[in-house]
């Protein structure tokens, strides 16, 4: 077998919490849950495509983790003694993409993953050691490219949808390029397909999709939930920011009946940001997409159903039951509804920009998209945030990082603590009172043309890749009008309700945080007066709840 971690590199991942070891109380804690029992050489405990698995500790001998097991036969890493086996994706119940093969005899305890669950909850010790070690794992496997097989044209349109939507769900996979990998050829002959036929997925159990929507990808790979939402729950929660999140996680805590749908992939605009340092607890930072995924893993403990990916696409209500209707053809039914669809991107009005959008344009910075431009020049256009972290992160991985602003001073729009971070980071050249004018490239992009705001003057700069992060508008364009706005059309809520906005409360006040028709909330960016802070975001999905119990109380 090829193996895919040397000894070093599986020693610096040990260091990142990946491959730890449990201790005698906690493996007796387990074998209460499970059993022991003998494994012989070449059994295998898991395979690849299987919908889920149960929970492996190894008392004695060592399992290896296969990708491609009776093909490639490509070991990603070897188990051995007191380490236990799986990823993320045994808490969310995605297929599995590795197998799991004995190398040596010895002895293992298994555990049936809703067991696990269980002491997970109890024991908070073993819940972080589980669940750290479990996403770190998921992000050796999209480092290294292993998981389901995308082959395509960096070119199509399609390609880059389909590579997006992994990405941003954070999926492991392994893209394979027409015009760069010597293998595609080969590998599209095999299965009887021409080029022009691509893009193609190579699902993790052998299963070919041949150019899927994000539905039918995301089915097969088991995201989201399973079956359809059922008639009528408690709460509708439409987003899976880290507003929307809150609200799902905290209301089902309380034993609320709580179905989510989400358009993309949870985690909103901050499961972008490469690092996120100013949220309360995480001292060294965190990234967006972690910070999602653990309060996905918790919302589902708690009994929270996530459609992923579920457009809502229309609004229906009648006193005390609203349906969402959603863009896979299901309808989410609810008593109440919390809004958190967040804001999205503004684009830059400049020429090809839609040309080159998932081939050079990017609108987030995560490790997806550094590793499409590692090595090379990027320029950055934006003076918030999650401009300035976006160039933290990519500083340290590109030649040359670029930052414009149209302004003179980043103190202006940015956290003061990132502005003395990117001042002292001399890889991060700041480029004032700029604008993008033009974008240049054949295929791919080359070139950044920028003016200067004050006298017009045009520089022509080297780049691989633009990140652009100017703003948002909210995303609410699918309520078609039928709750009340602001004049940018962020959703009115609580006081800011006056005259005909509250036609429907018959005499009464709405609460704080709930639209113009009762029972229907809004958290997050979509809402005014939001302050766009992810700290503040999980604080009005949170108490959301306390205000949806009211609600319920008065029906």
């Amino acid at each position: 077998m090829n193996s895919a971690i040397g000894a070093g590199v599986a020693e610096t991942l040990d260091r990142d919490g990946a491959f730890p070891r449990l201790d005698d109380d906690q493996r007796a804690q387990l074998r209460k849950l499970g059993r022991l029992r003998t494994v012989e050489p070449g059994e295998v405990l898991f395979a690849a495509g299987d919908a889920g698995s149960d929970f492996f500790v190894i008392e004695s001998g060592t399992v290896a983790v296969v990708q491609g097991f009776g093909q490639e036969d490509q070991v990603i890493a070897v188990h051995g003694r007191h380490r236990f086996l799986g990823e993320l994706g045994l808490l969310t119940g995605q297929r599995l993409y590795c197998s799991g093969v004995v190398r040596d005899a010895g002895q293992v305890i298994q555990v049936p993953v809703e067991r696990l669950r269980e002491i997970v909850a109890e024991d908070k010790t073993l819940s972080d050691l589980i669940l750290g070690a479990f996403i770190a794992r998921r992000s050796i496997l999209i480092d290294i490219g292993t998981g389901i097989k995308l082959i395509g044209s960096r070119f199509s349109p399609d390609s880059r949808r389909l590579r997006e939507f992994l990405a941003r769900n954070r999926m492991p996979h392994q893209w394979i390029d027409l015009e760069q990998d010597e293998e595609a050829d080969a590998l599209l002959s095999s299965l009887g397909i021409e080029p022009d036929q691509t893009p193609v997925v190579i699902a993790s159990g052998g299963e070919i999709l041949r150019n899927p929507s994000n539905v039918e990808l995301g089915r097969a790979i088991g995201l989201g939930s399973s079956g359809s939402p059922p008639p009528l729950s408690d709460v509708v929660v439409v987003g899976a920011g880290p507003a929307g999140l809150a609200a799902a996680l905290y209301a089902a805590s309380e034993g609320l009946d709580v179905q989510g749908v989400e358009v993309a992939a949870s985690g909103g605009q901050a499961g972008t940001s490469a690092r996120i340092e100013n949220y309360l607890g995480f001292p060294a930072g965190i990234s967006g997409s972690e910070l999602a995924q653990r309060a996905e893993v918790q919302a589902a403990k708690f009994g929270a159903r996530l459609d992923v990916p579920a457009a809502a696409v229309g609004l229906r209500s009648t006193p005390g039951r609203h349906e969402i209707k959603l863009s896979n053809g299901d309808v989410a039914t609810g008593r109440t509804v919390v809004i958190a669809t967040g804001a999205q991107y503004r684009r830059l009005d400049v020429a090809r920009l839609a040309e080159f959008e998932g081939g050079g344009v990017y609108y987030a910075a995560t490790q997806a998209e550094a590793q499409l431009c590692s090595g090379d020049p990027v320029v950055i256009v934006g003076g918030g945030n999650s401009a300035g972290q976006a160039a933290m992160f990519l500083s340290g991985r590109t030649s040359h990082c670029r930052l414009l602003i149209r302004g003179d001073d980043l103190a202006k729009s940015m956290s003061r603590y990132l502005v003395d971070q990117i001042e002292r980071n001399h890889s991060i050249e700041i480029r004032r009172h700029s604008r993008v004018v033009e974008l240049g490239g054949e295929r791919e992009l080359e070139s950044v043309t920028i003016a200067d705001t004050r006298s017009g003057e045009r520089t022509r700069l080297p780049a691989r890749a633009l990140f652009v992060f100017i703003g948002a508008s909210p995303h609410a364009e699918w309520l078609e009008g039928q709750l009340a706005t602001d004049d940018a059309g962020f959703l009115l809520t609580g006081r800011d309700l006056q005259g005909e906005d509250l036609v429907e409360f018959d005499g009464d006040r709405p609460l704080f945080l709930e639209t113009s028709r009762p029972g229907i909330f809004a958290v997050g960016d979509v809402r005014s007066g939001s302050i766009k802070r992810v700290a503040s975001a999980v604080g009005e999905g949170s108490m959301a709840v306390r205000l949806i119990h009211l609600r319920l109380a008065g029906l």
